[in-house]
């Protein structure tokens, strides 16, 4: 049987209670941009491209020409989009001129 020293036990139990302290604060990040979205689903670049049956960039083009309104995390760089925002578009989309 293996013995673990009292200190060793004790770093690996503050790892494991920091780990779930920073899980913790990032679920919490995650409900407030949720309650700021007034309910709307966040759609990420995938997502939207899988949605819409275009190629990731496609999804890059339609932002580029500023077709569609996206978000942009200041953390990585990341997108999303709201589901009434590509509804919109998708709205925009069928129009016949």
């Amino acid at each position: 049987m293996m013995y673990i020293d009292n200190e060793v036990l004790e770093k690996m139990i503050m790892t494991i209670v920091e780990g779930f302290d920073r899980m913790e604060k990032k679920l919490d990040s995650m409900m407030r941009v949720k309650d700021c979205m007034d309910g709307d689903k966040l759609l990420d670049n995938y997502d939207l491209a899988r949605l819409l049956g275009v190629s990731l960039r496609t999804v890059a083009r339609y932002r580029e020409k500023g077709l569609i309104r996206y978000y942009q995390t200041d953390e990585n760089g990341k997108n999303f989009y709201r589901s009434s925002d590509v509804q919109e578009f998708l709205q925009q989309r069928g129009k016949k001129k």
